[in-house]
């Protein structure tokens, strides 16, 4: 794996909320177990008090192409977080940066091999 490997990123950030997708399944070749997801949430919960963590399956399908992999999606609502909007950046490159470290912890501690296409 490359230090420039996006494996979390904001997919949207406004009024209504934050949400962070996690590339789980693509780097790890694996879902996240509930354990890993409690410790993400326990990492998450004291920078914005409540958070909505979601683990999915999601299939990407098209004439010629087909793609099934695990994402995980954190969900913060938008009254959690900072009316500042410099301050509501930082806040969600440290969520990112907290989930990108929990993602290669757990790739880290345990992985299965991904067959190449």
């Amino acid at each position: 794996m490359q230090p420039d490997d996006l494996i979390a990123f904001p997919a949207s950030a406004d009024a209504e909320g934050l949400d962070i997708r996690v590339n789980f399944g693509v780097f790890a070749g694996r879902e996240a177990t509930p354990a890993e997801l409690d410790d993400l949430a326990r990492g998450l919960v004291p920078e914005v008090g409540e958070v909505s963590i979601v683990a999915e399956q999601r299939h990407e399908i098209g004439g010629e192409a087909e793609a099934s992999i695990h994402q995980v999606r954190i969900e913060v609502d938008g009254s959690r977080l900072p009316e500042d909007g410099a301050e509501r950046q930082e806040l969600t490159w440290r969520l990112v940066a907290a989930a990108d470290r929990w993602a290669r912890s757990c790739i880290a501690d345990r992985h299965a091999e991904v067959a190449e296409l």
